[in-house]
């Protein structure tokens, strides 16, 4: 189902492909397109788009081989959170986080001039154009594919900067799992990942750690509906350039990939 955003740039709102079996690959922070006429109210931070999952989705490019619907977002997070309530509500209250129209950066840096911030008519034209087309597309692939299969496994992945003083103390492990304190997918589900992180040494990994899961995670995670949803937040230095962040390193991607392919495999087999 092509996509295109009513903006004068014409850019297309995600990327999507279907697969033919239950699991599917969701990516809402991967995109870097702002708007021209976004772009133009913005600070340098803004323009920036510094908080980027980076190509984190390409370290499951054996999604096809696997029969797996993708949706990768393409505009920044920056023009609207894909992965925030739509209401404003916060994942993790008392805790610092930005919002569904980002003003800050994570380091608190403002993403517009002083005065320029979006207002609530923006953010609900931002909310209509891009937010509510993406999730109906994800809403559209999860009933897809539990009407073919009955059932259905979401894999929302994210990626981050290993040290961000203002979202969490010290470094995060490597490899952070959030399935909302279990709620989000099923028992078989669970014990398949924390089998997998038993017999996993190459990273380090936490299961509902400093990240339980976001909006996705827990909005479509609906265990006893027949739809599993588990988070993965990768920590970016697993998989990018130590001197260009934003490239894709993959003498250091490959292995990392590598031991992901069996994690999903015992997912999709404990589904």
């Amino acid at each position: 189902m092509p996509a295109l955003a009513p903006r004068p740039d014409e850019f297309p709102l995600f990327d999507y492909r279907e697969g033919d079996g239950p699991l599917v690959f969701a990516a809402p922070h991967v995109g870097t397109h702002i708007p021209l006429d976004i772009a133009r109210t913005m600070t340098e931070t803004g323009r920036a788009i510094r908080e980027t999952d980076f190509h984190v989705h390409r370290l499951f490019d054996f999604a096809p081989a696997l029969g797996a619907t993708t949706l990768f977002a393409t505009h920044s997070r920056y023009v609207i959170d894909l992965n925030r309530d739509p209401e404003g509500g916060n994942l993790y209250p008392g805790k610092f986080e930005t919002g569904l129209c980002p003003l800050t950066d994570f380091d608190r840096n403002p993403l517009y001039p002083e005065g320029h911030d979006p207002c609530a008519a923006e953010v609900v034209d931002r909310r209509d154009t891009y937010y509510a087309p993406y999730h109906a597309q994800l809403r559209h692939a999860l009933d897809r594919a539990v009407a073919r299969h009955g059932r259905a496994l979401l894999i929302d992945c994210h990626s981050i900067r290993p040290e961000i003083p203002s979202l969490f103390e010290g470094r995060l492990p490597d490899l952070n799992f959030g399935a909302n304190g279990g709620a989000t997918a099923g028992a078989s589900l669970l014990a398949a990942l924390n089998t997998w992180r038993n017999g996993q040494d190459d990273y380090s990994h936490v299961l509902d750690g400093r990240f339980k899961g976001g909006y996705t995670t827990r909005h479509y995670g609906d265990p006893a509906h027949k739809v599993h949803a588990i988070q993965i937040e990768i920590v970016q230095d697993c998989y990018l350039n130590s001197d260009t962040p934003h490239l894709y390193d993959e003498a250091r991607a490959a292995p990392l990939s590598r031991a992901l392919r069996p994690l999903i495999d015992a997912l999709l087999l404990a589904l």
